[in-house]
């Protein structure tokens, strides 16, 4: 086994996740109703603390947390922290957002999450072709 996979395995500081199926099924429905942004440079469109604090004066955390593909396991509900992987600034899919998420779950090897990105990407693709 390589070196670097013992690491991640053994790593405490590495968070595990579980896929929000919700979020999905709301980044599936708000690519059918064409709310998504294809060319966006992820650094600048992703949303903020401040950003995040201010949809939450307005919606639900339940909401919220639609907007994220993974669930991190043992932190408190109705916390940022509970809340990764976002495809989204609040309002519409990216597509530069559901590759950061694919890219940082395989990186991190959080397969469930990876995958469910990828399969939004090519619904994205071809939504949009």
């Amino acid at each position: 086994m390589p070196r670097w996979s013992a690491r991640l395995r053994n790593n405490p500081a590495v968070a595990s996740y579980t896929l929000n199926k919700k979020a999905v099924a709301r980044a599936r429905r708000l690519i059918e109703s064409r709310q998504y942004v294809l060319t966006s440079d992820w650094g600048d469109a992703q949303p903020s603390a401040e950003d995040e604090n201010a949809y939450l004066e307005s919606h639900s955390w339940d909401e919220f947390a639609e907007w994220h593909l993974g669930l991190t396991d043992g932190a408190t509900d109705e916390t940022k922290s509970r809340y990764a992987f976002v495809y989204g600034d609040l309002r519409r899919v990216h597509r530069s957002g559901l590759l950061a998420c694919q890219y940082r779950a395989a990186e991190w090897r959080h397969k469930q999450i990876e995958l469910a990105a990828h399969k939004l990407i090519q619904f994205l693709d071809d939504t949009s072709a």
